[in-house]
């Protein structure tokens, strides 16, 4: 696991989509795992802007609502095609998300661990943290192993996800398909990307703690590529950072990176979001 601390939440989502954009440049028919989320809009909102050609990928969103229809404005279908699909080049049919109206959900869930493997796998899931530590929805005590399943939404989630429901918790839905934490560790590569003081102890628990059902996120621990992305706020209180900023001044691929950065963008011509001293 490498992590990456970023001087404000900005700089950390262009990173994100910077890196998500080198991946789709490297291997034009990437395989796609895709989070939503308030955290996500930013990353979308660049990703969008920095002219990577999609038209051969294929995405797998991370969850969705059960009963909610897709054409409902707090779908995810629709956040994924406000927020990125129609602002970019990938061929729609090639956009994968779960659908929470199936008539047999055990049967959509079978159905989209298929599709993920006849697509040859993930090759870089995307993913944010809720403040419980849940990846996808996978609410705490979610196995290690789990798959693609129906999953009841906890109390603290509903809160945190109010915001896109008129700010009341009754009205998120208290169930939802997601990806299993099994499903996730299955990607060739992981990126996390969090920002805000609000994430910071969950964050460090999933990073450096103990490896726990009770936190799904502590799984990306077991993954031989993973990168964590994080503004100051989030990073609080990490207890390594003199080593993770060691990492990120050090390792090749953060250099070439840098080196790529300031080609782009001179000094004199700062793009929004990246941080003098890429």
């Amino acid at each position: 696991m490498e992590v990456v601390v970023q001087p404000d939440a900005d700089a950390a989502a262009m990173l994100t989509a910077r890196l998500i954009a080198a991946r789709v440049e490297a291997k034009p028919d990437l395989v796609l795992g895709l989070a939503t989320g308030r955290t996500m809009e930013a990353v979308y909102q660049r990703l969008a802007t920095l002219g990577v050609d999609f038209s051969r990928c294929r995405t797998f969103n991370l969850d969705e609502y059960v009963g909610v229809p897709t054409r409902d404005e707090h779908s995810y279908r629709r956040y994924m095609d406000g927020r990125l699909f129609d602002k970019i080049n990938i061929v729609k049919t090639n956009t994968h998300l779960l659908d929470g109206m199936a008539s047999d959900l055990g049967k959509e869930v079978a159905s989209y661990e298929r599709r993920i493997e006849q697509a040859g796998g993930i090759d870089l899931q995307l993913l944010g943290i809720g403040e419980d530590g849940h990846i996808g929805f996978n609410e705490p005590l979610s196995a290690l192993m789990s798959r693609t399943r129906e999953k009841a939404l906890t109390p603290a989630t509903r809160r945190q996800n109010a915001g896109m429901f008129g700010g009341d918790p009754d009205r998120v839905p208290a169930r939802a398909l997601t990806m299993g934490v099994g499903t996730i560790l299955d990607a060739r590569e992981l990126l996390l990307l969090a920002t805000g003081r609000a994430k910071a102890a969950i964050l460090a628990k999933a990073v450096e703690g103990p490896i726990t059902a009770m936190i799904s996120a502590s799984a990306i621990q077991l993954h031989p590529y993973c990168k964590v992305i994080l503004d100051q706020d989030a990073a609080g209180a990490l207890t390594q950072r003199d080593y993770y900023e060691w990492v990120f001044q050090n390792e090749p691929e953060w250099q070439a990176y840098r080196q790529k950065t300031a080609e782009t963008f001179p000094s004199n011509i700062r793009a929004p979001g990246i941080a003098a001293g890429l």
